[in-house]
């Protein structure tokens, strides 16, 4: 899925993997490899009678496979992309994984009012930050306008197994096709019979169980800034995915203004404010990765609103004039035990 997530903030670090092997014989397996235009990284415990690393390996990469040949917009010949070539007034056959993105999707959009959108593809592109971009600049106002003709998630509806647009949009799945992903592979590796594992792909990444020694999966979050890594705070998972969206990893400045990669849809332009990143914690990775970049578009204020409504684990980064503030919804504290190590 060679750039479906390009440019994809990778704001979780894992942290403290045990790599050796304990005396009752079970052992830390460890792999990876490139996927979505970035890398995935799989780490569990085997124990008696678990596959090897190859033999998950294998699986892992076949999931891998599936979601770029169905998700990717980097690819013609990807189901999304066959789809988005349509005019509009046209329907074609979907598997059923993108009939579940898009139902996710059309709740997202219905609980923000409009601002999250899986159809701004014509945004990205028009803006030099989709598949199709050209350069990295604010478009004209006409431009604008045309483009915002093609984005709306009312033009999507689901016929049996079928996904139909009454107007030319085009779908775009980079704010969920990760957690997706991490939450498939999670399934499989749990089918498998693993149960003490760390699932990664892009930064999102989903945990369960205890590592090799017996301690907890430490997740580090990110301190929002483009020039190096800095652990902002770091927190034990088992059983749930996380995902961090921000504004400094891919955007360009014009004017003295920053104008990052995600898009507020009833706007047509990029998201601005103080919000510099928010990380959710949430049982399913995928929900995870479309709240965080939900959140990140409602910004400091809406967004914090919108996460003690619905109780979502929420922990914001904001810029201030000394540096960065955090803040944590009430539904974080409880995930996480409200400890910082």
């Amino acid at each position: 899925m060679q750039g479906l997530l390009n440019g994809r903030l990778f704001g979780l670090v894992s942290l403290i993997v045990v790599l050796s092997a304990c005396g009752n014989g079970d052992s830390m397996e460890s792999f990876g490899g490139p996927t979505m235009g970035s890398t995935y990284s799989i780490k569990y415990v085997r124990r008696a009678g678990l596959p090897a690393a190859a033999d998950v390996r294998v699986e892992v990469e076949k999931i891998l496979a599936d979601i770029d040949r169905q998700l990717s917009t980097y690819r013609s010949d990807s189901d999304i992309e066959r789809f988005n070539d349509l005019p509009a007034n046209r329907c074609q056959k979907m598997p059923a994984s993108i009939l579940k993105l898009i139902r996710v999707g059309e709740q997202l959009s219905e609980q923000s009012e409009g601002s999250y959108d899986l159809t701004v593809e014509p945004l990205l592109n028009l803006w030099g930050f989709g598949p199709q971009g050209r350069e990295e600049k604010v478009p004209a106002e006409q431009a604008l306008a045309q483009a915002r003709q093609r984005v709306g998630y009312q033009h999507l509806r689901i016929e049996g197994d079928q996904l139909c647009k009454d107007a030319a949009v085009e779908v775009d799945f980079n704010s969920i096709a990760a957690g997706y992903a991490v939450d498939t592979i999670a399934a499989r590796l749990e089918a498998l019979g693993i149960h003490d594992y760390l699932a990664e792909a892009t930064g999102e990444l989903k945990a369960a169980g205890k590592k090799l020694d017996g301690s907890p999966w430490r997740i580090a979050l990110e301190e929002p800034r483009d020039d190096q890594q800095v652990a902002e705070r770091i927190v034990a998972v088992d059983g749930f995915g996380l995902s961090t969206s921000g504004d400094y990893r891919n955007y360009f400045e014009q004017g003295g203004r920053r104008y990052s990669h995600t898009f507020d849809a009833r706007t047509g332009a990029p998201v601005s404010s103080t919000l510099a990143s928010v990380t959710v914690i949430h049982p399913s990775a995928l929900m995870a990765d479309g709240l965080s970049t939900l959140l990140l578009i409602l910004g400091p204020e809406r967004g914090w609103d919108y996460a003690e409504k619905h109780d979502i684990g929420a922990f914001f980064v904001i810029r201030a004039d000394t540096g960065f503030v955090t803040r944590t919804s009430h539904a974080f504290e409880r995930v996480t035990g409200g400890k910082t190590e």
